[in-house]
């Protein structure tokens, strides 16, 4: 195939760049032999690729081969790739559910075809919404009802009906056929990203809908200043409470918030308003379901996975893929690529990554940072392949789109593009962060914070190998955890949340804490930032799916949007000054600026400041202290003046500084720093100073 990709000439990553990696990351040397094995791994994939697909812009469009396909004269066909069946029928609503009637033709390597002509009238044979299902012949068994693992519509049993997921012929009409308005976007230079779920997207007890989530979500979002969403459980799951993450049908968006034409509707209104779609993608495991889901296809406990205990997840009780499976690197490149083309997604955040970079899928591992832990023969070198070329097809296919990798195990080269010998992600989470924060607010009293160990976390980074940082995502706002407002306030955030309630200790301190937990995250911890929805303005308690723990309820698995919107309430505050970080960050870009300068952190002051894109962050942490003509290291002279300042009144402060007063710089070095000013810092504030 030719086209706008002709130019994916795999000789074009022939050579790496290993030297640079190298040269960066002096500890690597000793391991540069392991990293060109790997990269040679890699470069004879692309190469089998180039000779028996043509390519990987061929190899990566499976979709538009396999599953069902509405010909040009109505006809249907049908191709699936079942290397240990007998044989493969195809039944439904269309033959009155004759389980023998229509069956496959064998072809090559485990491949299988069916053609259905079009009707007598020159109709589709297949109505659209019609149920189909796969019938598979197990080899001396018995017959097997299967879902297309290329399935594009999914949906529920009627009540009453059992549970298991039908699979439905989604074809519709022209005019039933959402149409974008609006290009993908580019990648933004500092990307602050909203996190986000459609389904809880809605205040009322149910499950939230696209239709709805496009009205009452995307405009608050771009509202509070992010450019990007993260969406989140849009791969379907036949189970709700998984979050999304034991995914049962890789093509199929997920049917409990609406059907494939109004997710695209959802993500043209994104783009319409700026901002940049990533997809939450699942292709470390899939869900063990066999009569809904990918588990046993072709009747044996192999085909898309490993066998034995290579192919199981121990704690997610769940499948691992074989990356080393021809047939299953082209599903999943094609679904990257199936995204990226039908739903018009921009990126994409891979989950799980530490999972399958090693054998031991990093349970019980602890990463000291040895890079023995990291280029030993734990290291699932297939799995490795797998994530290089995903990342190369799609930073070349797609120049715009961004990758984020789900990774605690700080892989060298992880971030470093595959051309260099590295895996070819553009940003990490910085998984560390959140996991301070919520020990920090329940293990150690505020006096004690060590100010030193919190930078160290913040900082504490590849060099030239982008961090998102976050301060909680929806893994710590999770039943069995607590939000970092939960953890602050849960003991009066239902009696004294009112502007109009008496003043209270705990609700100041909570209100202070939350906003500098963020600024201080947002300013120093990485490259790009994160927030999970609703967070933002300190959504109160967890989160929690209907399952049967819980009754199925879904109190505790939605958004309290009317909380933020009540102007009698304090949640307010903690939005506002959540959109007025975003704000200045896009008017100075401090997130795709060099990382800050720390200058001064003082365990007895509780005092942190640090430098970054020509701006002053100061921290003081003290719970009780306020700081009169304290001093401040800068490198760049001139006079300051307060830009942001988290006790200002609209944020719920106590409006103890003086906005007017403009800080001159004298020549008196500081802190290893040219210059220096002094200004007043109170107690549990944060405050960023600009040069006038």
């Amino acid at each position: 195939m030719g086209g706008k990709y002709s130019s994916m000439d795999p000789m074009d990553v022939n050579v790496p760049d290993i030297k640079s990696m190298l040269e960066r990351d002096s500890y690597l040397k000793p391991y540069e032999k392991e990293i060109r094995r790997r990269y040679a791994c890699y470069r004879d994939y692309v190469d089998k690729v180039a000779e028996q697909d043509g390519g990987l812009e061929n190899f990566t469009q499976g979709y538009k081969y396999f599953g069902f396909h509405v010909n040009d004269d109505n006809s249907i066909t049908s191709r699936e790739w079942a290397p240990g069946a007998e044989q493969l029928y195809l039944t439904g609503d269309f033959n009155g559910w004759n389980r023998e009637s229509h069956p496959y033709n064998k072809l090559e390597f485990g491949k299988w075809e069916v053609n259905i002509p079009a009707r007598e009238d020159g109709s589709c044979p297949i109505n659209h919404l019609s149920q189909i299902k796969i019938v598979v012949k197990q080899k001396n068994g018995p017959l097997l009802d299967r879902l297309s693992p290329w399935a594009q519509y999914v949906v529920p049993p009627p009540k009453n009906e059992g549970v298991t997921y039908r699979q439905l012929m989604w074809n519709p009409p022209a005019e039933q056929k959402y149409h974008f308005k609006h290009e993908k976007l580019k990648k933004p230079q500092s990307f602050r990203i909203y996190e986000c779920h459609v389904g809880i997207g809605t205040p009322e007890a149910k499950i939230g809908s696209y239709k709805e989530f496009i009205q009452n979500v995307i405009p608050r979002i771009a509202r509070q200043g992010y450019n990007a969403i993260q969406l989140m459980a849009i791969m379907e799951h036949a189970y709700y409470a998984s979050f999304g993450y034991q995914v049962t049908n890789f093509f199929a968006v997920s049917s409990r918030y609406g059907n494939p034409e109004e997710l695209k509707e959802l993500i043209d209104a994104a783009h319409s308003q700026g901002l940049y779609v990533l997809l939450d993608i699942v292709h470390s495991h899939a869900s063990k379901n066999v009569l809904d889901g990918l588990n046993q296809f072709d009747g044996t406990d192999s085909c898309y996975f490993h066998t034995g205990p290579r192919g199981e997840h121990p704690l997610w009780d769940s499948r691992l893929f074989n990356y080393s499976e021809y047939e299953v690197l082209r599903f999943l490149l094609s679904n990257l690529r199936w995204y990226a083309d039908v739903y018009q997604f921009d990126g994409f955040r891979f989950d799980g990554v530490t999972s399958m970079l090693y054998h031991s899928r990093g349970i019980g591992q602890g990463f000291s940072g040895n890079y023995d832990e990291y280029f030993g023969l734990n290291t699932d070198t297939e799995a490795l392949v797998y994530l290089m070329l995903a990342n190369y097809m799609l930073h070349k296919l797609y120049p715009e789109s961004v990758t984020i990798a789900e990774d605690v195990s700080g892989m060298p080269g992880m971030c470093r593009p595959v051309s260099e010998g590295g895996v070819g992600f553009d940003y990490r989470l910085g998984m560390a962060i959140p996991d301070k924060w919520i020990k920090l607010l329940k293990e150690v009293k505020d006096d004690e914070w060590d100010m030193g160990n919190i930078v160290h976390t913040l900082t504490n980074r590849r060099w030239m190998e982008k961090t998102v940082a976050y301060a909680e995502s929806h893994d710590q706002a999770l039943v069995g955890d607590k939000t970092i407002a939960f953890w602050l306030m849960d003991k009066e955030m239902y009696t004294h949340m009112s502007v109009l309630s008496p003043p209270s200790d705990i609700i100041d301190r909570g209100l202070a804490l939350h906003k500098m937990i963020r600024l201080i995250t947002h300013g120093l911890g990485g490259e790009a930032y994160l927030n999970f929805m609703g967070n933002e303005f300190g959504h109160p308690e967890w989160l929690d799916f209907p399952r049967v723990g819980n009754n199925d309820s879904y109190h505790y698995a939605r958004r309290q949007w009317n909380l933020v919107d009540d102007e009698l309430l304090k949640y307010k505050f903690l939005a506002a000054f959540d959109a007025a970080m975003n704000a200045l960050e896009e008017k100075f870009g401090w997130l795709h600026s060099d990382p800050g300068y720390v200058s001064w952190k003082h365990e007895e002051d509780k005092v942190i400041a640090f430098e970054r894109a020509e701006l002053l962050f100061v921290f003081n942490f003290h719970h009780s202290k306020s700081f009169t003509n304290y001093r401040l290291g800068v490198n760049v002279p001139g006079v300051y003046q307060v830009i942001l300042d988290s006790d200002e009144q609209r944020f719920g402060g106590h409006k103890r500084v003086d906005h007017s007063v403009h800080h001159h710089t004298s020549d008196e070095p500081f802190s290893s720093r040219k210059y220096s000013m002094q200004a007043y810092l109170p107690s549990r504030s944060a405050l960023i100073f600009g040069r006038l």
